[in-house]
């Protein structure tokens, strides 16, 4: 009887140990499901990360354009301001240059021409005080049958001011007259200044440099 209550024992301990290793899953088993229940959570989270740095890269890229297209307004409006600087400088040069050889350059045959061409390129006082002297200039030149020929020699700007500017005028002159057909060239140097008149630059005013 002891044996068979010993053997009953056994079987009962086997039996539940057995039902025990059937409900208790295995360590390789829960590992498993812990990666299966963690995949999820890891994906999205790359997914995250994947996004934020798409993000990023596009947002430097962006910054990365749009100082690359500033800087680039920017030099180029610089260069316009340089291009039309120089533009204004070269027209205040050459209306100079262009009025210190009217000046310079009348012939008792044309006089009356010479005189109008003097004109259409002053302004303001200096305009005004020209056009009171010029029949008692163009009764002078007839009279002595004065001829001057006029050739710039060296010229540039001394200043700029907003519209207008001083130009600085060296003009090598032959003159011929009456009293002396042929005399050696004269030079001189002329200060004009020069003012924007509408579309145009004009003499405003001329001076001797000694």
């Amino acid at each position: 009887m002891a044996d068979d209550a010993d053997a009953t024992d056994i079987q009962l301990t086997d039996l539940v140990n057995l039902s025990e290793a059937e409900h208790t899953p295995e360590i390789g088993e829960i590992e498993s499901q812990a990666l299966r229940e963690d995949k999820p959570q890891s994906d999205a989270a790359n997914r995250k990360r994947h996004s934020s740095a798409r993000r990023m890269a596009l947002a430097g890229t962006l910054a990365a354009l749009l100082m690359i297209t500033g800087l680039g307004a920017w030099f180029g409006c610089r260069i316009h301001q340089d291009q039309m600087a120089e533009q204004q400088r070269n027209l205040f040069l050459q209306a100079g240059c262009q009025g210190a050889l009217n000046l310079t350059t009348i012939d008792y045959t044309r006089v009356d021409a010479d005189i109008r061409r003097v004109l259409d390129s002053s302004t303001g006082a200096f305009y005004d005080d020209f056009q009171k002297r010029s029949p008692a200039l163009a009764e002078f030149v007839k009279k002595s049958k004065s001829k001057t020929e006029g050739t710039v020699t060296e010229s540039g700007i001394e200043s700029i001011s907003g519209e207008s500017a001083r130009v600085l005028v060296e003009v090598s002159v032959k003159i011929s007259n009456v009293v002396a057909a042929e005399q050696e060239p004269r030079n001189w140097r002329m200060r004009i200044d020069v003012q924007r008149d509408g579309d145009t630059v004009k003499v405003s005013n001329m001076g001797f440099v000694v």
